[in-house]
């Protein structure tokens, strides 16, 4: 799988809004399972959180496990990074794998992002697991932007989704990177998608301006090949 594909194959799986072909078989996934299916062993999600990260940063982070209520820390740090298992209701509203059970994203958030991006996680994961439908969960959101309970994007947030193990979409699709959330900008302006570019835009974040740049890693974050 190229570069692009698994970009393409990311951004059907990330908190963005991607333009998503019509779907010409019906959704295998029209509401939420049980519970119990999007949770895993304690001692398995924190394992495949900080394998988000290199051991440098994930050995020194924060650590969220998701309960039947939320997400809860695991294990503190002393780095500022947040480390976590993202679960499908992080992707775009009307994604049709919305609610797919299988999704595992790990992912590794440094200071900034764990403080102004981390929110939007934890909130869809309560709505979600409080059984609101898709437009429920959007509405609500809604209302906390409107009524300023989400923070706003902070300068420098990253975060790292550099695991092997993520299983982010059902064909595959996973891709060694680095997230770059920023502004929204005009594109071209940072060069991205370009030949020979690093640089990828996967989508933008639902509800507010905010771009997520991707620039892929030629490695894993335990050192082996991504190639």
């Amino acid at each position: 799988m190229n570069s692009k594909t698994s970009v393409a194959a990311l951004a059907a799986f990330l908190f963005l809004a991607p333009r998503l072909p019509a779907q010409a078989k019906p959704n295998p996934y029209p509401h939420m399972a049980p519970v119990e299916q999007y949770l895993m062993p304690r001692a398995d999600e924190v394992a495949l959180a900080r394998s988000a990260a290199p051991a440098a940063v994930s050995d020194h982070a924060t650590v969220l496990v998701l309960t039947a209520k939320g997400y809860v820390s695991a294990a503190q740090g002393s780095n500022g990074f947040v480390c976590l298992v993202e679960r499908a209701w992080d992707s775009s509203f009307h994604a049709p794998t919305f609610w797919n059970p299988k999704i595992r994203g790990a992912n590794c958030l440094n200071a900034a992002a764990a403080r102004s991006v981390l929110p939007y996680f934890e909130l869809r994961a309560k709505l979600a697991l409080a059984r609101h439908s898709q437009d429920e969960i959007k509405a609500n959101m809604e209302t906390a932007l409107a009524a300023h309970q989400l923070p706003k994007l902070e300068p420098d947030s990253v975060s790292y989704m550099m695991s092997k193990h993520s299983y982010l979409t059902n064909s595959g699709g996973n891709l060694a990177h680095v997230m770059f959330f920023v502004p929204d900008f005009k594109s071209g302006a940072l060069g991205e998608n370009l030949p020979g570019s690093p640089l990828s835009v996967a989508g933008k974040l639902d509800l507010v301006p905010v771009s997520i740049v991707v620039v892929s890693t030629p490695q894993w974050s335990d050192g082996s090949s991504a190639n």
